[in-house]
Parts: structure tokens; C-alpha cells; sequence
């Protein structure tokens, strides 16, 4: 079990950092599924739905950093989008719901599609 003296010397704990990971992928889950419900009815076909779920995606990610984690002080020579404080890495943050939603993304917008076109 860390000490007081080990969250000193490295003040990132591996169980906030895994819950956090865990929020994340929730979330992106949720928005993905409701992105798909929104290019279904928009009725997005092809290239233009999956257009709209990176931009989608991406915005998300950026809306969940500015409220989340950039009111928190970020400590002198951190670069200013930074997340390795609180999650694994930038890649994981910025880039995991691309790949963790496309099933449902893809799901739920074949079937709003279908229900609205049909």
C-alpha cells in the first residue's frame, strides 16, 4: 500500500487515473449513441455520417477538457492540453472514443435512419 511519502514523490494514483479512463469511455459511449440517433434522422448517408461523428466526437472530447480537466491548475511547463495528469495519455483522451462508440454510433444510426426513411 503507497505511503504519504509515495503521493508526494508521484501524486498521480492509478485508481483515479483507471475511474477516470472509466467516465471517459461512459460518456463517449452515451454521446455516441446519441450522435448516431441525430445523423439517422438527419438522414447522413456515408461518408457525410461518418464525417459527422469524428467532428461530433471530437468537439465532445474538447467541451469534456475545457470543463473537466483545464479549470484545474496545470502545473509550469505542462503543455496546455495536456491530460497525462489525469488520464493515461493524450492519445487515450483525445482519440478513444473513436474507436470505443463506432459500434454504437453505427448502430443506432442504421436504425434511426431506417425508421425515419422507411
Amino acid at each position: 500500500m503507497p505511503t504519504e511519502k509515495d503521493y508526494q514523490i508521484s501524486p498521480v494514483v492509478q485508481e483515479s487515473i483507471a475511474h477516470n479512463s472509466r467516465t471517459l469511455f461512459n460518456y463517449q459511449s452515451l454521446t455516441a449513441s446519441l450522435f448516431g440517433v441525430c445523423a439517422g434522422i438527419l438522414g447522413l448517408e456515408s461518408y457525410a455520417g461518418f464525417l459527422f461523428y469524428i467532428i461530433a466526437t471530437l468537439s465532445t472530447c474538447f467541451l469534456f477538457y475545457a470543463l473537466r480537466v483545464a479549470p484545474t491548475s496545470i502545473p509550469a511547463g505542462k503543455a496546455p492540453l495536456d491530460t497525462s495528469r489525469y488520464f493515461r495519455g493524450a492519445f487515450e483522451f483525445w482519440t478513444s472514443g473513436l474507436s470505443g462508440g463506432l459500434a454504437g454510433f453505427i448502430l443506432t444510426w442504421t436504425l434511426f435512419y431506417g425508421l425515419v426513411r422507411a
